[in-house]
């Protein structure tokens, strides 16, 4: 069953010069972006600093406009909807971003933190509730129910990243967008977050679009990849088959670069 289909998915930012601050140009940030995600399937998106990656998670996540195309999640084309029922959507498509110490509000403790959300979105509607479901939501991802006094500076990086995942599953969504949610994590703690990761996504049949620029870590956890650079999706597969016989030059690159640190590895030609 495919719940997100994004077809010809364009954003151009203008190039403005002179006086009159005129547009003389523009620049692609994504053009023509079209690919289909599986319910339950995870769907790695790959590609090095200024390919296209973020601008493709702001646009399906309407933090930005496109320029043109759509997205259809579920059948539902995100981009003409108003803004009532695309609050109702945001319950059903999340995002946990790269640095948890700037998405977590320092002057709210974590029990602050996600009772916000669960009342925003009428998850708990009696507050006797709060506890049980916060702590729940707390032992899900790991964490002790002692954090939920805490605030995010007395919390580690890879525990405040939990709290960020904890609060993305408050709202019980479908389709969970991953922006480079490990890469500011040291090295053990980046598997100990991925192995998290996947056994939400087993656990509660989820949908992840996961980005990175790690060629390595995008391997790990999915079941597709696409491959972006300068603004366009240049290759896509499933993982075995697209890091077996990669097609194109940077797929090659990008795979050459992951495996340099393997000198026994034989590289891609």
């Amino acid at each position: 069953m495919t719940l997100l289909k994004v077809e010809k998915l364009c954003k151009y930012f203008p190039v403005r010069s002179g006086f009159f601050r005129r547009t003389v140009g523009w620049v692609k940030a994504l053009h023509e972006a079209t690919f289909t995600l599986a319910k339950g399937e995870v769907l790695g998106i790959v590609g090095e600093s200024g390919s296209g990656k973020t601008t493709l998670a702001k646009t399906i996540l309407r933090l930005i406009d496109p320029t043109a195309g759509s997205i259809l999640f579920q059948d539902i084309d995100l981009v003409t909807i108003g803004r009532k029922e695309m609050k109702a959507m945001r319950k059903k498509i999340q995002v946990v971003v790269q640095n948890p110490s700037l998405s977590l509000n320092p002057r709210k403790t974590i029990y602050e933190t996600l009772a916000e959300v669960l009342c925003f979105h009428e998850i708990v509607k009696n507050m006797n509730d709060m506890d049980d479901h916060i702590e729940t939501l707390l032992s899900q991802v790991g964490l002790h129910a002692s954090s939920m006094t805490r605030y995010p500076h007395e919390l580690s990086s890879g525990q405040q990243q939990r709290v960020s995942i904890a609060r993305a599953l408050s709202v019980e969504p479908e389709l969970i967008v991953l922006d480079e949610c490990v890469s500011a994590l040291d090295i053990s703690v980046q598997a100990q977050v991925l192995n998290l990761l996947q056994e939400l996504q087993k656990m509660k049949g989820l949908s992840y679009l996961f980005i990175s620029h790690d060629l390595g870590v995008v391997e790990h956890l999915s079941d597709r990849i696409l491959v972006m650079y300068e603004g366009q999706i240049v290759e896509q597969g499933a993982t075995d088959e697209l890091l077996a016989h990669p097609k194109h030059p940077y797929t090659q690159r990008l795979l050459n670069a992951a495996l340099a640190d393997q000198p026994s590895a034989r590289k891609i030609k």
